[in-house]
């Protein structure tokens, strides 16, 4: 795969060294998820030295309007789009009891109805403080966070002080746009202070990866130039009307202006999401892997009709609410009522088709929905109620800080992505161990509450002489009882009144303590490295 990255829309604080290319990579090689980057928001750092102005073909200047005219719709809507500043504090995974050093970023967003304004999730991720300004202010007005999507990539804020409403009417939402409909983006890219216009046309419409939610949803592509701080602004039609939001790019030496937008179906679902339930409850998915039914041969011995198309259940999620009636090999046939086709497919417009999770994510947590399966040549039909997936290795802690858990120097904490990423940089896919990349990519959990424990570290002392190697090692059983999540380590271990505490390692490893000299050897060890609690705050809940 190209080493290239999908940008946030944050601009880092300093260039980030860019990995070798592949010589010659594939098409399918250049769209590859590391290739693809959330466009970094800008950050404070200094400005970036700018090389001469080059000139376009159509005699336009570098950052122009290189997509054609600016629709007067646009211009007058360019008011409602705000500039966002966000002070982050990330927590640190790898020293669960600590936070990581402030730092602050820009970004884009744009004004909506009811008093509320849109930006990207990782825009303001891990915030402390946010704040936002009108085109052509010089006042900041400090911002509250009303909600954050993670897997879709959008933020809802609002602002206290009526001053800022002032003046500005709020974007409006069009429908989603056609392939070459042309579109502009509005928002506050690196290179400048002020607001910046670009233009292109829409020239793919599917389900893509969206890298920060780590979900797959629908979304544009475009080709009008998205860069850092471009994030959370708006993509306007000719009419004026919002047809989406920029949210991440296309960064390959054999791609040139290939940028993402958040589409008005995903935008609407979100918001609505919000004023249903008072707060973001997800998209859903369904609680099963799937197989195509291309092959002919196949087809025919899983007991299909020629006029039958479906694709086939693999394995279904024990936790989900399909696992009551759907089982491995069902041939999926119909979701609410469309049919799907042997690749997974669904109509979606005149001449387009679409994955049928499209269907899927038009729903909303709780909703039920209609399941036609072929088991064994007969034709079954089942309502089944939608739920937020859930995997053993989340993608994202939502702004929970890691739990973690001390004992005799054994620094217990749970693995999601996050973690894997700081302890293993951007590349954690290739250097993470290989049983929790597994984990990570094709476990399912047994059990609604079920975690991936590790001995993250080991802090060294007198009591553990022996155990300092073990690092990033999955914690199976204590005393032979299964440790399914960190609450329930911590609950066996505080209560254990046995001589010794056996822990039970990955690859047969096994760790030996005194069960008092252990507990009390703890004290001594928090104090050494300045540690205030030998347990999260949520364990002690």
């Amino acid at each position: 795969m190209g080493g290239t990255k999908r940008k946030r829309g944050r601009k880092p604080k300093s260039p980030a060294p860019s990995n070798p290319l592949q010589s010659s990579p594939s098409s399918d090689d250049a769209f590859s998820l590391t290739n693809i980057e959330i466009i970094p928001s800008t950050s404070s750092a200094p400005p970036p030295i700018l090389s001469p102005s080059r000139c376009f073909p159509n005699g336009g200047e570098f950052g122009g309007n290189e997509g054609g005219e600016l629709g007067g719709g646009a211009l007058s809507a360019m008011d409602a789009v705000v500039k966002v500043f966000c002070v982050h504090t990330e927590p640190n995974f790898s020293l669960p009891w600590q936070r990581k050093r402030q730092y602050s970023s820009s970004s884009s967003g744009f004004l909506i109805g009811e008093r509320r304004v849109l930006t990207n999730a990782h825009s303001v991720e891990h915030y402390t403080q946010v704040k936002v300004k009108k085109r052509g202010s010089d006042t900041k007005y400090l911002a509250t966070v009303l909600s954050i999507g993670t897997e879709c990539d959008i933020a809802m804020l609002t602002v206290d002080d009526d001053e800022f409403w002032e003046g500005v009417s709020p974007v409006e939402f069009g429908e989603l746009p056609a392939l070459q409909d042309a579109v502009t983006v509005v928002g506050y890219p690196i290179g400048g202070d002020t607001i910046s216009v670009t233009s292109g046309v829409v020239s793919r419409i599917e389900i893509l990866s969206y890298v920060h939610g780590s979900t797959e949803l629908l979304g544009l592509q475009i080709d009008a130039a998205i860069n850092s701080g471009n994030s959370g602004g708006p993509a306007f039609n000719d009419k004026g009307s919002c047809v989406g939001i920029a949210f991440q790019s296309l960064k390959h030496e054999d791609a040139e202006n290939i940028g993402y937008v958040i589409p008005t179906p995903v935008i609407q679902h979100f918001i609505q999401d919000y004023e249903k339930n008072e707060a973001y409850t997800g998209f859903p998915m369904l609680g099963f892997e799937w197989q195509k039914m291309e092959n002919p041969d196949l087809r025919k011995a899983m007991g299909m009709k020629p006029d039958q198309k479906g694709v086939r259940i693999r394995r279904v999620d024990p936790t989900a609410p399909e696992s009551g009636v759907l089982k491995s090999s069902d041939i999926v046939l119909s979701f609410d009522g469309v049919d799907i086709a042997n690749d997974g497919t669904v109509p979606f417009r005149h001449g387009e088709r679409i994955g049928f999770s499209y269907l899927v994510s038009q729903k909303y947590t709780g909703d039920s929905s209609a399941i036609q399966v072929l088991r064994n040549s007969e034709i079954l039909n089942f309502n089944v109620k939608l739920i937020a997936h859930r995997r053993v290795v989340p993608a994202h802690n939502k702004g929970i800080p890691p739990s973690y858990y001390i004992i005799a120097g054994f620094v217990f904490t749970t693995v999601s992505v996050p973690y894997l990423r700081s302890e293993y940089g951007k590349d954690y896919e290739y250097e993470a161990p290989v049983k929790i990349l597994d984990k990570l990519l094709h476990s399912m959990p047994q059990s609604p509450d079920e975690q991936l424990v590790v001995v993250s570290q080991v802090l060294v002392s007198d009591i553990n002489i022996g155990y300092e190697d073990i690092v990033n090692t999955q914690v199976l059983a204590l005393n032979g009882k299964p440790v399914k999540n960190l609450r329930i380590l911590a609950e066996m271990v505080e209560n254990c009144d046995e001589e010794f505490m056996k822990f039970d390692l990955e690859y047969e490893q096994i760790v030996v303590l005194r069960t008092k000299i252990a507990k009390a050897a703890t004290l001594d060890i928090l104090a050494t490295h300045c540690i205030p609690s030998a347990m999260s705050v949520d364990l002690k809940a």
